[in-house]
């Protein structure tokens, strides 16, 4: 599904009335309809909470949230609106919306201050459905000391939270906040999500995405250049497997890291490309890191070494077509031999490399963009905020303001894919798209996760067809955005496999290995029509 910014949806909204005659009360009309039914059906089926608070505004997230509760009222629910500004603030179609919220019985109360509304959540029932239609996406921090306490009465009383297009006090630009914002256990993106809805706090206090159809015509709400990723749309790219085949038909991953004390990052790496049903996967270390490796190796994996010496370097380099991706970074260390191990495979390696982890800590924008921008092969970057701030020599905090953004531009200056990990994932492909991957477990902020992602990648990139590891592979770059969305897909459910059996308390990178087999799973049956 598309993913849209304040200027975008700005832009489908006016070409559909303005350009298109579509009156703006039919889209009201949508809303009303379609969020009153996703309020009733999940929330009022079993359970009468009593009055439904209505919190509205003086602008169109107003008009939307009347909209709400006369079809709430016209359902035979008991519904409140508080006007927390007065009608001469009111535009045409919010004086319109409020006659009509009037007919149809919904109560009406006009509010100046918060002891009104203290008075009223401390006085009557005992829990409370508030749906926020204050402020929407045009909203732009900080609150105004009115609203701001408004928001702190809310978040204590509500018992559930449900917030129109975007909670109250996030920015409708870049998802950040000033001091305070509602915080939605739901959120009913109207039309299409936002980029609000998964960056900065706005990720945070959206709670649960709804989207409602607002009738907006298909051809404005399809394309664009960010989407939200869902398994249903990767799983075509799950192929079945030939029963016949040779493990040469499915490829050979090499998986490069582990320095001393570090070597279980390239052994989770390598069981990870195992898993993910790579034919062949060799994990390779430093001399003196070798038998520390080998120690605790699985026999399925084959092992080497990195080389160092010269005439070592040279031979490897002549064979390093044996194999058909490399993974490169997992706990390979920070010194100047690995910047080399990782400027060498950048260089010579006609093959898909990921670079994660510590081969992304001695690479930096500045002096090597252009070593990444001329590969003729894909390169994949896959790192945490942290990492992706030191690569390109910024401030995390600016980062994490506008990921997006900074995303874009990095992909540009390298021609790579990058994959930024987080609670909310961003990728973005070279094509200039962006999918974001949001799907928050904290039982996956443990060590090692991040190498079983390196490692899923370098097994699914080295399965893809042979055309993808020649001369000519950016011929057919679709191959290997699909393996990275693929990827990143069968990560996520593994770990959302892992917290429903172990807890996500208990769960370790290692249990999304172990529940890789059930993530593959999931996908074949949504591929296959049978969905888990």
């Amino acid at each position: 599904m598309r993913v849209v910014n304040t200027a975008e949806m700005k832009k489908i909204e006016e070409t559909t009335m303005v350009d298109m005659g579509f009156d703006e009360g039919l889209i009201l009309e949508n809303v009303g309809s379609n969020g009153s039914d996703f309020i009733e059906r999940t929330f009022l089926t079993e359970h009468d909470p009593g009055e439904i608070i209505v919190l509205v505004g003086k602008g169109n997230n107003g008009s939307d949230g009347l909209a709400i509760a006369r079809h709430l009222a016209n359902k035979g629910h008991s519904v409140r609106a508080f006007l927390l500004f007065g009608p001469e603030e009111f535009g045409e179609e919010l004086n319109r919306q409020l006659k009509f919220a009037r007919h149809f019985g919904v109560k009406i109360n006009e509010v100046r201050d918060t002891d009104q509304l203290e008075s009223y959540f401390t006085q009557t029932q005992d829990e409370f459905l508030v749906i926020d239609a204050i402020l929407g996406l045009g909203f732009r921090p900080p609150l105004s000391n009115y609203l701001f306490d408004v928001v702190n009465l809310v978040n204590q009383f509500s018992s559930l939270l449900i917030s129109v297009d975007v909670p109250t006090g996030i920015s409708g630009d870049n998802g950040g906040m000033s001091g305070n914002a509602m915080e939605a256990d739901f959120t009913m993106a109207i039309g299409l999500p936002k980029v609000c809805h998964y960056v900065g706090d706005g990720a945070i206090h959206t709670g649960q995405l709804v989207v409602l159809d607002a009738g907006l015509p298909l051809p404005l709400t399809e394309g664009g250049d960010k989407f939200v990723l869902n398994p249903f749309d990767v799983a075509y790219s799950l192929k079945t497997r030939d029963k016949f085949s040779h493990k040469n038909n499915f490829g050979h991953c090499l998986i490069v890291g582990g320095s001393h004390g570090l070597t279980g990052a390239v052994l989770m790496s390598s069981m990870a490309a195992l898993k993910a049903g790579t034919g062949l996967v060799t994990a390779s270390t430093w001399e003196e890191s070798y038998p520390e490796m080998c120690s605790r190796i699985i026999p399925e994996v084959m092992t080497g070494l990195i080389p160092t010496e010269k005439d070592d370097v040279d031979e490897i380099v002549r064979e390093l077509k044996r194999w058909d991706s490399i993974v490169i970074g997992p706990g390979l260390g920070r010194g100047k031999r690995s910047r080399e191990t990782v400027l060498k495979v950048l260089n010579h390696f006609a093959g898909p490399v990921v670079i994660d982890a510590d081969a992304l800590r001695v690479l930096n924008i500045e002096e090597d963009a252009q070593v990444l921008s001329q590969r003729k092969w894909p390169t994949i970057l896959t790192p945490h905020m942290g990492e992706f701030a030191d690569f390109a020599q910024t401030e995390i905090e600016k980062v994490l303001e506008n990921p997006m953004e900074y995303l874009k531009t990095m992909v540009d200056r390298t021609n790579s894919c990058i994959l930024m990990k987080g609670a909310c994932s961003y990728l973005g492909l070279p094509n200039g798209e962006i999918y974001i991957n949001y799907f928050p477990n904290d039982g996956m902020a443990s060590g090692g996760s991040g190498d079983v992602l390196a490692g899923i990648l370098g097994g699914l990139l080295a399965q893809s067809p042979m055309e993808v590891k020649s001369s000519s592979m950016f011929a057919n770059k679709e191959v290997v955005y699909d393996a990275i969305k693929l990827g990143l897909t069968a990560h996520t459910l593994a770990g959302k496999h892992a917290a429903i059996k172990e807890g996500a308390r208990s769960m370790t990178a290692g249990s999304l290995i172990e529940h890789l087999s059930d993530a593959f799973k999931e996908l074949e049956d949504m591929e296959f029509g049978t969905p888990s």
